[in-house]
């Protein structure tokens, strides 16, 4: 999106560097903005703040990345700049421009972040349910902070209602997340093997975790009785032990895998059997740019605003979800239907072009000249 943006305008960035081995994407960076400025956040730091955390009202990630040198650094950019916008990711870092009433800000949301909690806490026992509960309830009384915002922007019509109506915060409007078409390209795709089936994300990821073991212990060996040789390929950096565990003869976990993209051409399915997070998932996007059909609870499904079978099948009942399954991997025409319906979706209204040019627009609307 920032590539886009900079064809039309001047781009500052400010962020915070946690890791100086990211010091290796500064010459990218630095072809697309004409400023940057680094932060340093030391771990250490960010887990003192957490352990404080226990003593404040600030869900537990908002204190994460609490630090009174990037407050001083906004501060600076403020009397050296008149800027014209300010674009604020994530809930994490709205504590920086919540205050700061003279420019107009955007509050960009990957998704309802109380929402997500919500759905987490079902799925969690002990002391982890405990804290899932805290978090949440945190999470849900600080989301007003996106009222002190000219806008907020979510990635689906689920969050945007939920926050509407459930939350009653007016000043939210739709971005979809979007899919870089120069990566996962319009090549078409081959539908003539049906023996790989495909889940990819971070899997270091709670509700990726829960996804393939999910799939593995549930939905798999339904697949497998109907379907012989069929295999289940995890892709995916920081996979965790309980994700390595899964690994067998017809179950290969990859760990990181530089070129996606390369995956998914080899996919005759993707799966996205999430059963808590929210808003969009970038791996059923992909897969539709790629053509490829899949397969999705309503985590992965209803903030696409699509309906069942263009690009995506939407299957909510464990037997349900098999079955859409077995029938793609049997049906060569089937599996070529759905995901060139998919992929004519993503062209009309998910390729990184299109949203951006929505961001301007929205921009523009809180523009106060």
């Amino acid at each position: 999106m920032a590539k886009r943006l900079a064809k039309r305008h001047e781009l500052h960035l400010v962020t915070f560097l946690q890791d100086k081995k990211d010091l290796r994407y500064l010459p990218e960076l630095q072809q697309i903005f004409t400023e940057i400025h680094l932060v340093p956040l030391p771990r250490m730091a960010s887990y003192c703040n957490s352990l404080m955390a226990l003593f404040r009202r600030e869900p537990f990630q908002v204190r994460y990345f609490s630090s009174a040198a990037m407050q001083k650094q906004i501060e600076t950019l403020q009397a050296q700049h008149r800027y014209d916008a300010v674009h604020v990711q994530h809930l994490r870092m709205a504590q920086y421009w919540a205050g700061i009433k003279e420019v107009p800000r955007i509050l960009d949301l990957p998704d309802a972040y109380s929402l997500y909690w919500k759905r987490r806490v079902a799925a969690k026992k002990g002391i982890m349910k405990w804290f899932t509960q805290t978090e949440q309830q945190r999470v849900f009384a600080y989301e007003q902070v996106l009222e002190d915002y000219d806008l907020s922007l979510v990635c689906s019509r689920e969050d945007q209602a939920y926050l509407r109506e459930e939350r009653g915060i007016s000043n939210v409007q739709l971005l979809p997340n979007g899919v870089d078409l120069a990566t996962f390209s319009q090549q078409a795709h081959d539908y003539t093997h049906a023996k790989h089936i495909l889940f990819t994300g971070n899997m270091d990821y709670a509700p990726n975790v829960d996804a393939v073991g999910y799939f593995v212990r549930d939905i798999f060996p339904l697949i497998r009785e109907q379907v012989p040789g069929v295999r289940f390929i995890i892709a995916g950096q920081r996979p965790v032990k309980k994700v390595l565990e899964l690994a067998g003869p017809d179950i290969e976990v990859t760990g990181f895998v530089k070129d996606l993209s390369a995956m998914y051409r080899k996919a005759s399915i993707v799966v996205a059997p999430l059963r808590f997070g929210a808003g969009t998932q970038n791996k059923v996007l992909e897969a539709m740019a790629m053509g490829v059909p899949v397969v999705s609870r309503n985590i992965g499904f209803n903030g696409l605003d699509i309906s069942s079978g263009e690009g995506v099948i939407l299957a909510l009942e464990t037997e349900v979800f098999a079955g859409a399954c077995i029938r793609l991997l049997g049906s060569e025409q089937l599996r070529r239907d759905t995901g060139e319906q998919g992929r004519a979706v993503i062209r009309s209204r998910f390729d990184w072009d299109v949203v951006a040019a929505t961001l301007e627009g929205y921009f523009r609307q809180v523009q106060r000249h």
